[in-house]
């Protein structure tokens, strides 16, 4: 099933965080984003570059509006110009699915 078709369901944790492998998979669903790991925990990441300050705020208020009604919240980091999203799943210290959903439909906007 297409990324974009899919919602992110509530995770409460007790369910394993994917494997590089597993993540690699789901990575050729989306364009852009690079799986990194930070203290033992794998994360994907996206850097976004946009004309204006202004319209980075834009884009990030999209991608809160979004993320609430996935109930999925990366975090964000703006700058100049630029717009940095981190994806990983808090209840499982890592990777799942809804990281790549997220991700494919924050590329969609």
């Amino acid at each position: 099933m297409d990324l974009l078709s899919k919602k992110c369901v509530p995770c409460e944790g007790g369910i394993p965080a994917m494997t590089m492998q597993e993540a690699q998979k789901y990575l050729k669903q989306v364009s852009g984003w690079e799986i990194y790991e930070q203290d033992g925990v794998l994360k994907i990441k996206k850097r976004f570059k946009l004309s204006t300050y202004m319209d980075g705020i834009s884009f990030v208020n999209k991608i809160a509006e979004l993320a609430e009604d996935e109930g999925h919240h990366p975090d964000l980091e703006v700058g100049y110009a630029k717009v940095m999203v981190n994806l990983w799943t808090h209840a499982v210290n890592g990777l799942s699915e809804n990281d790549f959903i997220l991700a494919a439909k924050i590329d969609k906007l």
